[in-house]
């Protein structure tokens, strides 16, 4: 006879069947591999030297934020005593942060490596790093004397002893750390100096015209070290960075009494320095007992401990790039190009008047920001505007939007902001803007608890006689100057009256805390846009069934969601065709026997960052959807995310040829294998080189 816990085991698997782990990966080890191909950019020889550097540093700077807040919240999820499981791999917390860290030493290798090789090619062209240990005898003058008079008075060298406690190293700052002997036979102490991050880091080194030659801060400092301590005398030397966790929920953190969410979330960006360290980083050689009482110290084990001997935090890179010398800049960095002014738009007339026309669709950075742009300003200064409202996630910091925002609220026009305050790294910006845009007299409201409004929306209202007529602005990505030179986005400007009131529809709720409407045109997270998704899969699914042609396109930043993975695997099986083109993270094994064999997964990462969603069902694509939304469970459950139709058949043919020309790319694009490898697209026998990012430029 069966127990009782056995008939309520057989009883639970009755009730849901157990998971298929055959077509899917885990999330963490996907994204590492994403990075990993941000550094192929650093190996391709065919981009310019200096902008393979810059690849090296974004490929730094992306796995320091994977640490803070993935690696960190799971950290802490490994603490608990019943771990929740991978949806997608069956891994606990604790066997995911395991296998990240396994996977660190082999990537942190390939990253030193290739950035040794890159600088070293630069010293020969003249944009020369000087180290400490091969200063000519005027450049350690120089050194000597830049040290004397503008650093030493700055920094504040510590020695930890009972008197002096280890202080709270904060997160992502430099120090140098160095074990000293004392002027007595006591044992070794530790020695630690901030380096100062209100110093240039970069300092320029007088050097032979036509050439470029600098010193970080830190060297300076460190050539000059032994002149820091008194009377102690540095045993070893090295920089250390500490990581510490990041993953904060803003809202799990209780709002004190008289406290608004402004003051609320510079109350966490605080805490956010103290939290637990994750990983500690090294550059240069440490004694076994100077690195011991670094790491008690911050209670961290040895695995999370990474040593290398070339510089942290490579962010001084993209700093040094003005200074390179004009003989070589065309050798050396990407051609510069100009966004293009959109075809369908004449900039000499009213912008307004070309919209309640025609639909316009904007495509950055290949065309410019300015229509957009343009049309807030013009809606500023419209007397007919009555009203601006416009959700922001990350804005510029010096921003022409903003500044129309608060030209507009000055000129008597009702100006409504949603600023997500929650915008990871971001909230400082945000912080700032809001308080800008509340003192101009917007209205400035901060979203609602547990869910981030990461839409982008932007509707303006104007009253002709008795008539009122809105123009929706929506777009894939952020508004942002900065970033719609750098990131591949879609912008749809549409007069359609349904959309409209939809947007407006949108904006009530949003005043009002409602996560919920009832939508004709959009689609609506944290309710409406998963639904939208299954109906597109679906409706492929059927045509496939009947024996029809069927298809479905997707263009994401990351696919993790389990239940849209499944229903692709559904797709995939009754006969649908499946073309994804993913950017980072993809959570589902494409070409699985029997689950997901027609189902095709490619990335490109080249000179722009690919962050375009696009929701495409059908083989013509007669339905198109664009999103602010990737296909990940944060997205479609606990964020505020709008995917809008293109409704216009120019805008919807553009978009068709768009992604056309990235699924033909066979330059930068990658394919993703079965077993969760990616290889390089192959081309056939005299097929020509096609590079879609290129191409775009050129069109």
């Amino acid at each position: 006879m069966p127990s009782k816990i056995e008939k309520k085991q057989a009883a639970a698997k009755l009730r849901k069947p157990p998971r298929d782990f055959s077509y899917t990966q885990n999330r963490e080890l996907s994204w590492l591999r994403f990075d990993n191909r941000v550094l192929d950019e650093a190996f391709d020889e065919t981009v310019p030297l200096f902008e393979r550097l810059k690849f090296v540093s974004i490929f730094e700077s992306n796995l320091d934020e994977f640490l803070m807040v993935r690696v960190g919240g799971l950290s802490d999820l490994a603490e608990l005593k019943k771990q929740p499981v991978d949806n997608k791999s069956n891994m606990t917390a604790s066997e995911q942060v395991d296998a990240v860290m396994a996977e660190m030493p082999g990537l942190l290798t390939r990253w030193e490596s290739i950035f040794k090789s890159i600088e070293g090619k630069l010293d020969t062209l003249g944009v020369h790093r000087a180290r400490i240990d091969s200063l000519t005898p005027e450049e350690r003058t120089f050194v000597t004397r830049y040290f004397q008079a503008y650093v030493s008075p700055v920094i504040s060298p510590l020695v930890i002893d009972p008197r002096h406690p280890f202080p709270n190293l904060r997160n992502g700052a430099l120090y140098l750390a160095c074990g000293l002997d004392g002027a007595t036979d006591e044992e070794s102490l530790l020695g630690l100096i901030e380096i100062p991050a209100s110093m240039n880091r970069v300092v320029e080194i007088p050097s032979p015209t036509g050439t470029y030659s600098y010193i970080l801060l830190e060297d300076v400092i460190l050539a000059c070290l032994d002149s820091c301590f008194g009377s102690y005398k540095p045993l070893d030397r090295a920089l250390i960075r500490v990581t510490r966790n990041a993953d904060i929920d803003p809202d799990g953190e209780g709002i004190e009494e008289e406290e608004d969410y402004r003051q609320h979330m510079k109350r966490i960006l605080k805490k956010r320095l103290r939290l637990q360290p994750v990983v500690l980083a090294v550059s240069g050689s440490l004694e076994k007992a100077t690195l011991k009482t670094i790491r008690k110290a911050l209670e961290l084990s040895r695995r999370s401990v990474f040593t290398c001997d070339i510089p942290l935090n490579l962010g001084y890179v993209f700093g040094i790039e003005g200074k390179i010398p004009e003989h070589l800049r065309n050798e050396l960095l990407f051609t510069p190009f100009k966004p293009q002014p959109n075809p369908t738009i004449d900039m000499t007339r009213s912008i307004r008047e070309q919209v309640l026309q025609h639909d316009k669709l904007l495509f950055y950075p290949y065309e410019a920001m300015n229509p957009f742009l343009d049309l807030v300003h013009e809606a500023a200064y419209d007397p007919e505007c009555i009203s601006l409202r416009i959700t922001l996630y990350r804005v510029a910091k010096q921003s022409r939007l903003c500044e129309s925002l608060i030209d507009a609220a000055e000129n008597g026009k009702e100006v409504t902001v949603l600023m997500e305050l929650r915008a990871r790294f971001d909230e400082q910006n945000n912080i700032e803007w809001a308080e800008r845009l509340e003192e101009a007299g917007c209205t400035v409201i901060y979203g609602s608890e547990g869910f981030k409004c990461h839409s982008k929306i932007c509707q303006l209202t104007y009253r002709e006689g008795m008539a009122l007529t809105r123009l929706t602005l929506l777009g894939t990505g952020n508004f942002n100057e900065k970033t719609a030179k750098l990131y591949s986005d879609f912008m749809l400007m549409t007069a359609h009256p349904g959309i409209g009131e939809d947007a407006n529809l949108f904006f009530r709720n949003l005043s009002l805390g409602n996560l919920r409407g009832d939508y004709r045109f959009l689609g609506v997270a944290p309710v409406g846009l998963k639904p939208l998704i299954m109906r597109g899969l679906d409706r492929e699914i059927q045509r496939a069934l009947a024996g029809e042609p069927a298809r479905v396109f997707f263009k994401l930043n990351s696919l993790t969601d389990r239940e849209v993975i499944d229903k692709i695997a559904e797709a995939s099986c009754a006969g649908v065709r499946v073309d994804m083109i993913i950017r980072g993270i993809s959570c589902l094994k494409p070409g699985v026997p029997g689950k997901t064999e027609n189902v095709h997964v490619r990335s490109i990462v080249g000179r722009f960052l690919e962050h375009a969603r696009v929701y495409a069902f059908g083989v013509d694509s007669d339905m198109i959807y664009l999103s602010s939304a990737d296909m990940m469970t944060r997205n479609t459950e606990h964020r505020v995310e709008i995917a809008f139709p293109v409704l216009d058949p120019t805008c919807r043919a553009l978009v068709h040829e768009y992604m056309g020309m990235q699924l033909r790319d066979n330059v930068k694009a990658r394919s993703l294998t079965s077993d969760g490898t990616w290889v390089p697209v192959e081309r056939a026998e005299g097929e020509k080189p096609f590079n879609s990012q290129e191409a775009l430029l050129e069109r």
